[in-house]
């Protein structure tokens, strides 16, 4: 069986779950705030549609995933009564691998809607929740059907084992023991990994958006795909020790 079919985060609520595991992720987007907000208001400014589709993939199991929703949505929302325009409607999309909890976010809906409505008063879009599992290293969405893709602390996860690891006798992952060979097969793995989730957005999003350029196979990602494995190298080999 495929590792996609049986990883996934502890679900419900209980004192082991990831929802109350999670302070951490929690703060990384409340860090992040700032460059999604800013990313996603370009967006609004540009295309003006009556309907949003956002896509959240490797989301939350626990109430990260509508935290962030919330931050988005309230950042077009702002944006849109400045401009005196209708809200548009939302279509948000979760995503994450097939053994999620997925139900434990859709118990949620009931208390987000209510607190939406509570801070953003009348004239508010309404938010349309779907649940898509799979990897987002393979295509989860219809062509040019996403306005906008979020994803938080889940880009690090690769594919697959990368081949070649002999060698790392002693770590199950790249530590400073590690020869140069295996952080080879890492950066390897990563770059093949993000080539391909770069591939699949690209095919999935709607023409027009403020980083429609931005998004191609070039030396450029190449040389930053390196530089993200050796910073998370760098990130897990304290925490290993």
């Amino acid at each position: 069986m495929e590792v996609c079919q049986v990883l996934h985060m502890n679900g419900g609520r209980g004192e082991k779950s990831y929802a109350q595991n999670s302070s951490i992720q929690r703060k990384v987007i409340s860090m992040t705030k700032p460059i999604a907000k800013e990313a996603i208001t370009n967006l609004y400014r540009n295309t003006f549609p009556a309907s949003l589709a956002i896509a959240d993939l490797g989301c939350s199991s626990g109430p990260n995933t509508l935290f962030a929703v919330s931050e988005l949505v309230k950042a077009v929302d702002e944006v849109r009564r400045k401009l005196g325009h209708q809200s548009p409607e939302y279509q948000v999309l979760l995503n994450d691998l097939p053994g999620k909890d997925f139900n434990a976010i859709f118990k949620s809906l009931a208390g987000f809607h209510e607190d939406m409505r509570k801070q953003m008063g009348d004239g508010f879009g309404p938010c349309f929740f779907t649940g898509v599992p799979g990897s987002f290293h393979g295509r989860l969405f219809q062509r040019k059907s996403l306005h906008f893709v979020y994803s938080s602390y889940s880009l690090m996860w690769l594919s697959q084992v990368p081949e070649g690891l002999e060698d790392n006798k002693g770590s199950i992952c790249m530590v400073g023991t590690s020869p140069p060979s295996v952080v080879k097969a890492y950066y390897r793995q990563f770059q093949t990994d993000f080539s391909l989730f770069l591939k699949c957005r690209s095919e999935e999003l709607v023409a027009g958006g403020p980083h429609d350029d931005e998004v191609h196979q070039s030396e450029a990602f190449k040389d930053g795909g390196y530089n993200v494995a050796k910073s998370l190298r760098a990130v897990a080999e304290p925490m290993l020790r």
